[in-house]
């Protein structure tokens, strides 16, 4: 710690992170010894960040993170959309392909970006705000790869005909980005993706994830 900096603003931060880090929650006894202070002073963080509901106490008594963290998670996807804007103009117009940014949502994957091209007849519409299970298209699935896979290097997923029919996709992983769990993707009207895309779409995804960083 720095004489510019706030000792219980960095333990309250540290409380949440702990809390996001657990599906379980955690105990006030567990949070002491992790924080490394005594019990008085958790319940007083914890009491305080139950005023701004950024925690929540179950019955027997863990911690969870609260549905206020939510409030001002929404307030990201602006941030994350205009970091990511320029690499999905640079994917659609080499591709010709609509592009997208796609984040987690619940159990949903949600479009918070995306970009059309400017120069072909036809194209795919896709709409930011569309939703779709994570387990149906080429978005989802590429996330959902990632986190079975665990790997530092993003990999592609192709779908065809899933979310439309006519239309496939490629998408690849947003990795190494803290907080944010999503990827970039393209959609078109064709019964295959053409190979050069896969290659592409981890290119635009590693780039939106540098840009995040």
């Amino acid at each position: 710690m720095t004489a510019e900096t706030s000792q219980t603003l960095d333990r309250g931060l540290r409380v949440l992170k702990l809390l996001a880090d657990t599906d379980h929650g955690l105990t006030v006894t567990e949070l002491s010894n992790k924080l490394g202070v005594n019990r008085t002073v958790v319940y007083r963080l914890l009491a305080t960040l139950e005023q701004h509901a950024l925690v929540r106490r179950d019955l027997g008594g863990r911690a969870r993170v609260g549905l206020g963290v939510l409030r001002l998670g929404r307030q990201v996807h602006p941030l994350v959309r205009e970091a990511a804007l320029p690499a999905l103009r640079a994917l659609a117009e080499d591709i010709g392909a609509t592009a997208h940014l796609t984040l987690v949502d619940g159990s949903e994957a949600l479009a918070v970006a995306v970009v059309e091209p400017t120069w072909t007849d036809y194209h795919v519409a896709y709409r930011a705000g569309f939703r779709h299970p994570l387990d149906r298209g080429a978005a989802g699935r590429a996330i959902l790869a990632a986190r079975r896979a665990q790997a530092s290097e993003p990999a592609y997923t192709l779908t065809a005909g899933e979310l439309e029919a006519g239309a496939c996709g490629a998408a690849a992983p947003l990795v190494g980005v803290t907080g944010v769990e999503g990827s970039v993707g393209v959609v078109m009207l064709a019964d295959s993706v053409p190979e050069r895309v896969g290659p592409r779409v981890v290119d635009a995804a590693r780039e939106v994830a540098d840009a995040l960083r």
